[in-house]
């Protein structure tokens, strides 16, 4: 970063220092700030701004500011204070009211930029909306209460993505997050005698859901559990989400339990099973599995008499093409989508030849979708993943959804960049999505 600096100019450098002020009973402590900046130092940097973080409610005191300003080199206005706040996103405000912006307007030399009045609009756009997102959050009083069916609910940060694609789209449907975690291993008939309580306390929590998520994972481990709360959604008309390996064990119930195939799995769970309903893609190598994965920015096309039911492609905006980001090494067997199909299980998303099932969705149920790709890796604040948001809100009441289904047809936009949305050509049926390109 030293000569990082140098080599870019100042006018195209600044640097934050994040430091931890310690409060000793109510005495905020400078001095590892202090022992923090003098060794930066050493190395030949200096921090434009210094953002205080203060574990507490308690924001940062203008002696605190002073001291660091006098033994850190930085002016008092360099000096930025981040206490807790309810919620992570009130910190952008937080910052700014501290004047962060005319800071780095200062440094960076920003005032010269010659700015477009349709991007200075855009800009005021955003700060309003962000506005409405923080002052509203702290309003919300009605609440929906998902449940999470997970196989690695120990820790937590393995779901950070899908959380934050519920948190995004609760507020967008104004309702508070109540998200229960549900280990789906509990939910096992084998559980019942080996502790009955983790048993009982987790079909509780299932039966008492407005809506049932199955999100991504690898493994035979709790794929059973997940199963029986999939088959409590869809026959109790609770509103379901399935993302990936959810998509997948979506499809292993509707064949067990509708089409009756009993042995029907997967082959990641048995190579040798007579009833492969999902197989290992044929592209994808067996013996080399480091970043060998379907991986990426893909295209999924929507059946075209889907457009008149289908309440997931409303979530996007009623659009032809969807772009979302997969990361698997099955799929929906071939052999079976036919029988599938036939029985009522709609694949209404298939990649761009037709061959692979993406997107599945149910006509007779208020909302269950299943999608093969991970829409909550490109979740926004102002911009919810859609399948989540047509999910909680589903959950949040019918009438909730229809409000977010129409508001989405009107506003949705896309949230990748224009030139990653490249589409091969030949496309499958002949489609070309409006304002993304083509390649041969």
């Amino acid at each position: 970063m030293r000569q990082f600096q140098f080599r870019v100019g100042p006018e195209n450098f600044a640097l934050i220092l994040v430091s931890l002020i310690p409060d000793m009973h109510g005495e905020q402590k400078t001095k590892p700030t202090q022992a923090t900046v003098r060794d930066l130092r050493g190395l030949g940097l200096l921090p434009d701004i210094i953002a205080c973080r203060l574990v507490s409610p308690q924001a940062v005191q203008p002696e605190t500011k002073r001291k660091i300003s006098m033994f850190c080199h930085v002016s008092q206005d360099q000096v930025i204070g981040i206490h807790d706040m309810k919620s992570v996103y009130h910190v952008p405000l937080l910052m700014e009211s501290q004047g962060i912006v005319g800071v780095l307007q200062k440094k960076l030399n920003l005032f010269d930029l010659k700015i477009p009045p349709q991007m200075v609009e855009k800009g005021a756009d955003l700060r309003r909306r962000w506005q409405q997102i923080t002052t509203g959050h702290e309003r919300l009083f009605d609440t929906v209460h998902i449940v999470l069916v997970g196989k690695y609910t120990a820790l937590k940060d393995s779901y950070m993505s899908v959380t934050k694609s519920l948190e995004h789209s609760a507020v967008r449907c104004g309702r508070k997050l109540l998200l229960d975690w549900v280990e789906s291993s509990d939910l096992e008939p084998e559980m019942q005698t080996q502790d009955p309580r983790k048993y009982h306390d987790a079909h509780r929590l299932l039966v008492s859901a407005n809506g049932i998520l199955v999100p991504g994972g690898f493994g035979i481990r709790g794929t059973e559990g997940m199963m029986i709360a999939i088959k409590w959604a869809r026959e109790q008309k609770i509103p379901f989400l399935g993302i990936c390996l959810g998509f997948q064990l979506a499809v292993i119930e509707w064949a067990r339990n509708v089409l009756d195939i009993k042995d029907a799995t997967s082959t990641e769970f048995n190579p040798e099973t007579p009833s492969p309903v999902i197989i290992y893609m044929p592209e994808i190598s067996k013996t080399h599995l480091g970043g060998t994965m379907r991986l990426g920015l893909r295209p999924t096309i929507f059946e075209e008499d889907s457009a008149s039911w289908s309440k997931v492609r409303k979530v996007y905006g009623g659009n032809e093409v969807i772009w979302e980001r997969h990361r698997h090494r099955y799929e929906v067997g071939p052999p079976y989508v036919d029988r599938l199909v036939k029985s009522g299980l709609n694949f209404i998303g298939k990649d761009e030849k037709g061959e692979r099932m993406q997107v599945l969705e149910l006509k007779d149920h208020p909302f269950f979708v299943g999608l093969q790709a991970h829409p909550e890796f490109c979740t926004r604040p102002i911009n919810p993943s859609p399948p989540f948001l047509g999910f909680v809100a589903a959950a949040s009441g019918a009438a909730v959804l229809e409000e977010q289904l129409e508001s989405q047809l009107k506003t949705f936009v896309p949230p990748h960049p224009k030139a990653a949305m490249t589409m091969p050509l030949p496309m499958a049926n002949g489609i070309i999505l409006e304002g993304a390109s083509t390649h041969e």
